[in-house]
């Protein structure tokens, strides 16, 4: 059962400062690219993939506000999976990993169990294991990671 205190808490600006730097911005909609065959779906600003086609443009204006509606599923899973009290940057920083390596990843982590048994330190401490990409470790996510680690570690954000 998730913690009611965590029920207002929405992405922060730190927050999303912290997704727009490690899922950039493209303004013209690109192929998925792990799909060669078909190059679906077609993602645009920072990472939207809903209702995009082929020759979509936007501004950055319309991909942030597509960026805090596509974060909203990632926050509700944050906040269905913690059961204890999050600070701000507890809470964006798990927003981002959701956002990133997706909700069944998180139900299902050790970062998760050990978060929910009240082991802040060691749940911190499980953000870098989440760095792999199907060709072994990948630096982008080493980088992300350790960004989302100190944010969570952070009690200012």
């Amino acid at each position: 059962m998730s913690n009611a205190a965590n029920s207002g808490l929405v992405m922060s600006n730190a927050g999303l400062a912290l997704v727009k730097r490690f899922e950039g911005l493209e303004t013209v909609a690109y192929p998925d690219p792990g799909n060669r065959v078909t190059g679906e779906p077609w993602t645009i600003g920072y990472g939207h993939t809903r209702g995009v086609r082929r020759g979509d443009t936007c501004t950055e204006e319309q991909a942030t506000a597509w960026l805090r509606e596509d974060l909203q599923a990632a926050e509700g899973a944050v906040k269905d999976l913690v059961d204890v009290v999050l600070m701000q940057g507890q809470f964006d920083a798990l927003v981002s990993f959701v956002f990133n390596c997706g909700a069944a990843a998180f139900g299902n982590s050790t970062l998760r169990r050990l978060l929910n048994g009240g082991d802040r330190a060691g749940a911190a401490e499980q953000f870098r294991r989440w760095n792999r990409g199907a060709d072994g470790v990948l630096p982008g996510l080493v980088t992300r990671r350790a960004a989302e680690r100190d944010l969570f570690l952070s009690q200012e954000a």
